[in-house]
Parts: structure tokens; C-alpha cells; sequence
């Protein structure tokens, strides 16, 4: 069994929403990411999709891009992106398909990890960040700090964090969310939401006290899912 994780498929099986607008490696960019996936992952194996998955408005727009999704190899760990709007009761996703789990403010496991996370939202930074931007960055490290409360709760010791945004602003300064992250001495984190050259290069990456960190949105991975070494 392996891990791998890609993050902003993006996709639009019911809406007018081409990505191609953001450049030429867009195009037909639904097709790459099939073509890939299905010939890395097999059907034991666990991809983690880090948001940003469907620019649906509605759960039942959404479905078309969920089912496309769940007809690719291997069990998937789905967390919400900041244009998941579709994305409805935890509860209820989590009926609709067998092998394909929506995460919320808990944590799973795959193998012996513990796989933790949350949305995250842009860290503090002196370009833009308003008060609304506060409450909601705030909200989201007590998100996170109760899903690791419930893996050390239940004495999971090898924990890793998926989230959505990057944590750290593009200066690369210490943020809530990676004092959380080394607080509870997670091994792993992986992000995505950034797209294009300029972006990738105001996120994070590599070890930064103690904790490795992975960009993986999906034109920084060229469209194919990312596989994880993992550490035990």
C-alpha cells in the first residue's frame, strides 16, 4: 500500500469553468490528471486530495466531479478548499461513497498514521490581511488543534496534516499553524493552493524546524499524484 497526494484537481464536469486561462499546462488538464493517477495508484492505495476540488456551487452540481473522482484507483481522504462551495454536512458526504472519505475537524487513519487537517486560511502578513481574515485564520487553528487533540487522545503518535493553504506567508515567517504543527510534533505537512511560478515560490518547503513540508497543487505536480515516502 502507498500514499499519494495531489491537491486543486478543479474540476468542472458541470460548469463553464476552463482552467486553461491560467496557462497552457491547464489544457485538457482533467485528462492528465486521470492518465496519471490511474497509472501510479493502485486500488489498495490512499490519495489524499487537498481541496479546491470541484468549482460546482451546489452538492448536486458537484456530483458529476465526485463520481469522476471516485472511479480513479484507490481510496481517497477529501478535504475542502477555499472554492469548495458545494461542499455540504460532513455527515451526509461522508454516505455517498464507500471508498472516498470527506475530512472535518477529525482524523483518520491509513496504515499506523494518523492523517490530520483542516482548510487553513492566508497566515498574517503585511500586503493584505484584514480582520475578517483574522477570525477566520484563528477559527482555523482551533480547527486543527482539535483534530490533533483527537489523534492524541486516542495515542496516535505518527501524525501527519494535510491542508489546504500554506502555512506560512510567502516571507516564510513562523504562523499558528506551524507552531501547532511542532507543538504536536508532526512529521508531515502537505499543502497546496498556490498556482504558478511566482506562487510556488512563496511556499514552503522542505524542513523547517523539525517538520518537513510539501507543496503539492497540481500544476506544481504536473498533474500526477505525488507519492509519499512515508516515515515511521
Amino acid at each position: 500500500m502507498a500514499i499519494y497526494v495531489i491537491g486543486d484537481l478543479h474540476l468542472s464536469g458541470s460548469t463553464n469553468k476552463p482552467m486553461d486561462i491560467f496557462g497552457e499546462n491547464w489544457v485538457t488538464h482533467s485528462e492528465k490528471i486521470r492518465n496519471n493517477w490511474t497509472n501510479l495508484v493502485g486500488y489498495s492505495d490512499t490519495v489524499l486530495v487537498l481541496g479546491d476540488i470541484s468549482w460546482a456551487m451546489t452538492l448536486e452540481e458537484a456530483m458529476v466531479d465526485l463520481d469522476y473522482i471516485d472511479q480513479l484507483p484507490g481510496k481517497k481522504i477529501l478535504l475542502r478548499g477555499n472554492h469548495d462551495y458545494w461542499w455540504s454536512s460532513v455527515k451526509r458526504l461522508n454516505s455517498l461513497y464507500e471508498n472516498m472519505l470527506f475530512l472535518q475537524n477529525d482524523y483518520c487513519m491509513v496504515e499506523d498514521i494518523a492523517i490530520c487537517g483542516t482548510r487553513g486560511w492566508i497566515c498574517p502578513n503585511n500586503q493584505k490581511f484584514t480582520q475578517q481574515d483574522k477570525k477566520i485564520y484563528e477559527r482555523e487553528l482551533m480547527r486543527l488543534k482539535i483534530s490533533f487533540d483527537k489523534a492524541v487522545k486516542d495515542k496516535r503518535d505518527n501524525i501527519y496534516a494535510i491542508t489546504h493553504y500554506p502555512p506560512t506567508n510567502d516571507k516564510f515567517e513562523p504562523s499558528g499553524f506551524t507552531d501547532i504543527y511542532e507543538d504536536y510534533a508532526v512529521k508531515k505537512v502537505f499543502y497546496g493552493h498556490l498556482h504558478g511560478a511566482e506562487a510556488f515560490d512563496g511556499g514552503l518547503k522542505g524542513n523547517f524546524n523539525g517538520v518537513e513540508y510539501y507543496l503539492a497543487s497540481c500544476d506544481y505536480l504536473d498533474f500526477s499524484p505525488f507519492k509519499v515516502i512515508v516515515q515511521s
